[in-house]
């Protein structure tokens, strides 16, 4: 499987910048997998901008930014006083996991829901916006398998960066895939983070790259720490030389239905 790689963008909904810059990495760029966060007041506008395209959507689950889609009375163990989504920063900070499973589910099901309702379908993939819960993505793969959904979780060796002598995988259905997304490391290069995936190419899986592609506006300067890095990934994503290398390369480009 040398020859097949896969490339994510997530975000679709955080802001209209970020659905901009994922619209222009899709429309005039190498993105054919896109993940939904379908609680934000921008969801719509980024759908409406690439829903005709040639791509595998998801549902790229938020629990750590916006309001809910279910009722904030139910879920209070991921939400504040006010019914906003507890922060990511609240989940680092925490000395322990206080995700409770089964509100976890309620607010995965809504975005399911809410998905469906957008697309009139199942979404093609199912996975989750980072945070530090194991509880959260145990919930994830649960309603995946029992709704069976295609669900793409996290390596538990991703931020290792291959430094315990074995790459990122995760299992996707039946195809091993090996996963790679540096967007968060210091000195960020999407173009050296691609190199590595090139030449570090499996025989025995898909290789993946997750991106975060965007332009920057007020609200994602106010709501997010990755920044510059969305602006470097469109940029990349729509070059002639990340393009010359593919083709160079003879790689076809996979989406999650061709799992």
């Amino acid at each position: 499987m040398k020859n097949k790689i896969m490339l994510r963008a997530d975000d679709l909904g955080y802001s209209e910048a970020v659905n901009y810059g994922i619209e222009k990495s899709v429309k005039s760029g190498l993105i054919n997998n896109v993940g939904i966060m379908l609680n934000m007041e921008a969801t719509l506008h980024g759908i409406n901008l690439i829903k005709n395209e040639d791509v595998a959507f998801g549902q790229h689950t938020n629990i750590c930014i916006g309001r809910p889609l279910s009722d904030p009375k139910l879920i209070p163990s991921i939400t504040t006083s006010e019914g906003y989504f507890k922060t990511s920063k609240m989940y680092r900070e925490s000395p322990i996991d206080f995700v409770v499973f089964e509100e976890a589910l309620i607010e995965i099901e809504a975005q399911y829901k809410q998905f469906s309702s957008f697309f009139d379908k199942d979404p093609d993939y199912i996975e989750g916006h980072a945070i530090a819960s194991n509880t959260f993505f145990k919930a994830l793969e649960y309603f995946a398998t029992e709704h069976g959904l295609t669900y793409s979780g996290l390596p538990s060796n991703l931020e290792k960066s291959n430094s315990d002598g074995t790459d990122p995988a995760l299992m996707v259905n039946n195809t091993k895939v090996y996963m790679i997304m540096e967007s968060m490391d210091k000195d960020y290069d999407p173009n050296r983070t691609f190199d590595k995936l090139i030449s570090n190419r499996h025989s025995d899986g898909v290789d993946l790259m997750v991106f975060h592609p965007g332009y920057l506006d007020n609200y994602i300067l106010n709501h997010s720490s990755l920044l510059i890095p969305r602006v470097l990934e469109v940029d990349m994503l729509i070059s002639e030389r990340t393009k010359d290398i593919i083709a160079e390369n003879k790689l076809t480009l996979v989406k999650y239905n061709n799992l």
